[in-house]
Order: C-alpha cells, then structure tokens, then sequence
C-alpha cells in the first residue's frame, strides 16, 4: 500500500464520507482512485470506523492512516495507553513491540526521547506518519528486530517496554510468556543488561502465578479494567528487586479511576455478616486478584459467605466497584419465587449461587432491566437468599 497516495484531500473524504456506508455494497465497486484497490480503502474507512470509541484522538485528526482491523482490535485503548504512561518517568524508553503506537504516543508524553520498533515496514511507516499528522517530534521509528536493535546498539535506556505477540504460528491464541514472540523470560538478561526498569503487558488471561514462575523482580502487577472489563496485566520489573509484590486492581471509568492496591503475599482476615443496610460488588479488577480478603480488610467491610465475594456495611462508602441500598432479604424458595419473582423486571446477579442467571429468568419468567437489582447469593449461615436492592 501507497501510503502517501492515501493523504491526499480527494481520498481522506471520500473515507470520512464512507464511515456510515455499507461496506458489503461498496466492496464490489471500482475504486474512484486510480492508484488505490478499493480493498484498501475498505481497509482505512473499516479501521477507523473501528477506532471511533477506542482511539478518539486517531479517529478526530486528520490525515491519519489505519491499519488492518485486527491491529486495531489489538492495540490498548487511549484510556489504557494512558493509565500505563502513568507507570514511567525519565528520559528515555523503547518499545520492543510498537505495532500501531497508540502506547508510544503516551509514553511521549512522560518520556523525552522515545523509540518505536517494529518489524513490519508497511505498519513502521504509516505510524511514522501518524506520529507527524498527531504533532509529536520525540518518537524515532525504528523497522525491525527490537531484540536485534538491543543487541548491536549497547545503549542504556530509562524504560523497555514490551507487549509480547499472543499468537504462536498457527495463529492460536497462547498465553505463557514463553510462547510469545518476543520470548521475554528467555530474553530477560538482555533486556536488564540496557534497562533497569521493564514493563511488561500481557494477556488478561494470563494466570499471575504462572507469570511469576516466568519472571523475576516483579515489583507490581496492575490489572488494568475498562469500564469493569480486564483488559491487560502490565508487569513492572525492577533490575535486582527482591522485595514485595504490589497487586494494583484499576478499574478505568467515565466517571473516575477505581484503584485497590495490596501486597500480594499478605495474608488477610475476613469478618462475616448478615447483609446490612448496604451491599458492595468489587469490580472485575479486584475479582481478577482473587484477595477477597483483603478487599474486606483494606475497606473494613464484612463478607456474605467465604465464597460469595459480596461485602456489606451499616454505612455507605466509596468502594472499588459497584455499591447498593440493600430494600430486603429474601429467602430463596418456591414460595417466594411464587409470589414475588414471577413477572419481576429486574437485574439479576448471581454470586455463590447453584442457579444460573439465564434459568432463574426462564423459571420465573423474569424480564430484565428496571431499577431493581436483585443478588442471588449464599449467606453466613449456608442459605440461599435474595438480597433486593437499589443503587446506592
């Protein structure tokens, strides 16, 4: 693909003006442009439909060039490259995997002088000249091997920043670190012999405990949530760091940025109660820690059951998650399935319970939606209970 045949003013409309257009329709259609295969331009106007909500400030400036639709699909979202640029100071980081740069563009914005590798020159190029038309003149684009560029040019760096591809060669989705290209723990020497200081992004998926029996001086690791959905684990490793490992649950909002933090290898003590006058969901953020104790301890809150991982309190507080008015508690029987469920429109949440939420609704012909929101969960005692609530 042409890149600068793209950036003319004829072409750049004619993908504003296609955004809404079906695309099925057009696919058969002649190019209007000499030089450019309509399955390209499906490619541009496809892409940057796609990046409308993810990447605003790509979808907003003018004169940029997109990708195919699974880099968009790949790369973090603004809202996260943003949250991790938080995570890095000083003069100087490359990243080993820049693909289409949305994280370089805001790690230049903590960073002085940064550097963007990538192996494929057609993607290289085109985030060259996304970075111009964006107005930034710290990131340098380098085309190739990053492990490569590591090795011949022996010069220290403040950060390396590496996001490892999750697909092996039959294009399988993996999730060990060992099974992704860059091979981070096989490289791990190289990379502390020019940085002090590697952050790491992986796969939501990837189990914590396997992560560190892949890596060593761990000194954090974020769960990063968007709008309550896991999107990455960003591991911070320190050059030589024996100590404590910080487990930061964020949960990135509309509204605000939810943060839980705990030492991952503190042990914790839960109270347990009857539900109160309120009732806490934690976010799924914090369910990815798997320290439900903790989450108890650190907002003094008391748990339902050990494994309901629902906390309640006489007293409303600020809480990582979501937060209810608890109405009433319920026995869950079929009396009162009889009586109050049958017909109810309401949202249905199920923790600890044998029931899923598709067949309570079936049984009881349940619609959803409302301003009710009723938590099928298990109490202190072992019973099954309906706890109503509102929001709080």
């Amino acid at each position: 693909m042409k890149t600068n045949l793209f950036l003319s003013q004829e072409v750049q409309q004619y993908i504003q003006d296609h955004l809404d257009a079906n695309l099925s329709q057009i696919a058969f259609k002649k190019s209007p442009f000499e030089h450019i295969e309509m399955s390209d331009l499906l490619t541009q106007i496809e892409s940057k439909k796609k990046s409308k909500d993810k990447l605003p400030t790509w979808f907003k400036t003018d004169n940029i060039l997109f990708p195919k639709k699974l880099s968009i699909e790949q790369t973090s979202s603004e809202a996260c490259a943003a949250y991790k640029a938080s995570l890095v100071s000083g003069d100087s980081l490359i990243d080993l995997t820049g693909g289409f740069g949305i994280d370089c563009y805001y790690f230049s914005k903590s960073i002085k002088q940064v550097l963007h590798c990538e192996m494929q020159q057609d993607l290289s190029e085109t985030v060259a000249l996304n970075f111009t038309a964006l107005g930034v003149s710290n990131i340098d684009c380098h085309t190739g091997d990053s492990l490569a560029y590591l090795t011949e040019h022996p010069q220290s760096w403040d950060y390396i920043y590496v996001d490892p591809h999750r697909r092996n060669d039959a294009k399988e989705k993996v999730f060990f670190l060992s099974d992704c290209a860059p091979n981070v723990p096989e490289h791990l020497d190289l990379l502390f012999s020019r940085s002090n200081n590697i952050l790491i992004k992986t796969s939501p998926l990837l189990d914590i405990q396997a992560g560190l029996g892949e890596l060593r001086n761990v000194k954090a690791i974020h769960i990063v949530a968007l709008q309550n959905e896991v999107k990455e684990l960003l591991w911070v490793l320190e050059k030589g760091y024996t100590g404590s490992i910080d487990l930061v649950a964020v949960n990135i909002t509309k509204e605000d940025t939810q943060v839980f933090s705990t030492p991952l290898e503190q042990e914790s003590i839960s109270t347990f109660r009857e539900p109160l006058a309120y009732l806490y969901e934690p976010n799924a953020a914090i369910l990815k820690t798997g320290k439900f104790d903790a989450v108890s301890q650190y907002f003094d809150l008391a748990k339902l059951h050990p494994h309901s991982h629902l906390y309640t309190s006489d007293s409303l507080i600020v809480f990582s998650g979501r937060s209810f008015k608890i109405e009433q508690v319920l026995p869950y029987n079929k009396q009162v399935g009889k009586e109050y469920l049958t017909n109810l429109k309401a949202n249905v949440t199920t923790r600890n319970f044998p029931i899923k939420v598709e067949e309570i609704r079936k049984k009881w012909k349940m619609k959803d939606g409302g301003d009710s929101y009723l938590f099928f969960t298990t109490n202190i005692k072992n019973e099954r209970i309906i706890i109503v609530c509102s929001k709080a």
